[in-house]
């Protein structure tokens, strides 16, 4: 009995930990291209510098580094979108929620070396949230756990308007002051740690520091000790990256050992385009992000080769001497260079070995791990049905602009062989108009789907129409909703073509349209992509 409860225990934090990490890798997931562009980028940049064939004083090199770095300078914003829709949040309120930490009104707070300043009487800790992850998590996080709950209690018509407000009133403020404090006070004990271990020992200081890193780089906190190291640097060299570049050079290594092993196209680019700006400009994202995530039997590999090489480094006293991230390119701004070469070869040959040896992926995986690997290299869909049989028009061409111009929401208009509308998806009616000629169907997936029927049909104020369900209705997908009279209606002089739309698709990564020209009830129409 005690060996199930455990395995029991056992299991549910193998649970959370794969939620958690999924929660992390599909944010990731959708801007991984970018980060890899951004990042190669980057190295090109760095190259073209280095043969003297670009001046970074040059319009040229201000604009492509631009280019380059705006995407890991706006990290907070891109991740608040995608963390938004990974949890089923309002994605354009998320990216407002990253945007507000990286206002220039706020940042340049900072910058001016303003003094104390306060929220409501409250004290801010002023801090930079540029490339940082840690904060934005925790923020969007909560704003998706008070989204759903604003989605019950406020009255659905206003729910527009009045659900961002209240979520930007309450999570901005909450976020600097309190999850960005946060991100800042583990910074700061992370760098007391460090210089504790440094005064006791160097090998151990790197070999934990190299163990550490990556994990600290997943969660955005190395940001917050690169301040540390380059304060040291006013005083002399600094030992701190200089023992945690094994970690970058682990994962390259890693990265290497995947790009051999595996025999997956898609899998080889990935690891190519990450092993690129890794070793050129010292940016590891693509790695650790869709790698490492992906596969977690590589964490130990990068751990143990991090510790190693971060050992060496500590233990010969190896130095950075100007700011740089480590990189093939940055070699020369540590020493002594011979040492360094040393700790972190080793730490890139034994990630290389380790991956190549024992493999990356795990034997027995439970199903969770599964799903959530397979998410990162694929969309969930969720596919709604037609509730109608005809011909499918573009939404585009429909009369009413609110619809044509997609501010309800995406979808397509159909002009319905018979006058029957049938549920799209399993779910609950969420609207019934009074009039009845619209209605509106939740899935349990949380697809919002409008059907409208006819133009203008509204000053029928019913008549014609008739409700087989009431709002709060659960029903299955092909259930009979509604029925209405086709001749009568068009006899008033109303046409009968009806928009079906997901209300919520801005919460989607896509919603695609079904190709044929005509549709039956039941069959395939749209699919939104989270």
């Amino acid at each position: 009995m005690d060996d199930q409860h455990a395995a029991n225990n056992e299991e549910k934090k193998e649970s959370v930990m794969n939620k958690i990490l999924g929660v992390i890798g599909g944010s990731f997931a959708p801007i991984l291209g970018v980060l890899a562009g951004s990042g190669l980028l980057s190295a090109l940049l760095a190259v073209l510098t280095m043969l003297g064939w670009l001046s970074t004083e040059s319009g040229t090199y201000a604009i492509l580094s631009a280019a380059g770095h705006a995407v890991f300078y706006f990290l907070p914003v891109f991740l608040g979108i995608t963390l938004s829709i990974k949890l089923g949040a309002n994605a354009y309120v998320g990216g407002t929620i990253g945007a507000a930490l990286l206002e220039p009104h706020f940042t340049k707070l900072m910058t001016d070396g303003a003094g104390k300043i306060d929220f409501v009487g409250i004290p801010v800790v002023l801090m930079s949230y540029s490339s940082t992850v840690f904060p934005i998590f925790i923020a969007i996080s909560i704003y998706a756990v008070l989204d759903r709950f604003l989605k019950k209690i406020i009255y659905k018509d206003i729910q527009m308007f009045i659900n961002p407000l209240i979520s930007l009133v309450l999570i901005v403020p909450l976020t600097v002051l309190i999850f960005g404090p946060i991100g800042v006070y583990a910074g700061e004990g992370i760098g007391v740690g460090i210089e504790f271990l440094s005064s006791k020992s160097g090998l151990l200081t790197g070999a934990v520091l190299g163990a550490a890193w990556t994990f600290l780089t997943l969660l955005g906190l190395h940001w917050a000790v690169i301040p540390i190291a380059i304060a040291n640097l006013a005083f002399g060299p600094d030992p701190i990256i200089g023992m945690a570049a094994a970690a970058p050079f682990a994962q390259i290594g890693m990265a290497l050992g995947v790009l051999l092993k595996t025999k997956d196209k898609d899998l080889k680019t990935l690891a190519s385009s990450g092993i690129i700006p890794g070793a050129l400009a010292g940016t590891t994202e693509i790695i650790n992000y869709g790698i490492l995530l992906r596969y977690r039997k590589t964490m130990i590999y990068v751990a143990v080769a991090g510790a190693v090489g971060g050992a060496i480094n500590g233990a010969l006293g190896v130095k950075m001497s100007v700011f740089s991230l480590p990189s093939f390119l940055s070699i020369p701004a540590f020493t002594p260079m011979a040492y360094y070469l040393i700790g972190t070869m080793i730490a890139l040959v034994l990630g290389l070995i380790l991956t190549y040896t024992f493999g990356y992926e795990d034997k027995n995986k439970n199903p969770l791990m599964v799903k959530y690997e397979t998410s990162l290299i694929s969309v969930i869909k969720e596919t709604i049905t037609s509730p109608l049989s005809g011909k499918i028009i573009p939404l585009s061409h429909f009369s009413d602009s609110l619809f044509a111009t997609e501010t309800v929401g995406k979808g397509v208009t159909i002009e319905p062989e018979k006058g029957e509308v049938f549920s799209p998806v399993d779910g609950v009616v969420t609207t019934l108009f009074p009039t009845k000629h619209a209605i509106g169907v939740t899935s349990e997936g949380g697809a919002e789907v409008l059907i409208f029927i006819g133009i203008d049909t509204i000053k029928l104020n019913g008549e014609h129409f008739t409700a087989l369900v009431n709002q709060g209705d659960t029903v299955r997908q092909g259930d009979l909703l509604l029925m209405f009279d086709m001749e009568k209606i068009k006899a008033a002089g109303y046409p009968l073509t009806t928009p079906v739309v997901i209300t919520n698709s801005n919460q989607y990564l896509d919603v695609k349209i079904s190709k044929s020209d005509t549709i039956k009830v039941k069959e395939e129409l749209l699919t939104v992509i989270v």
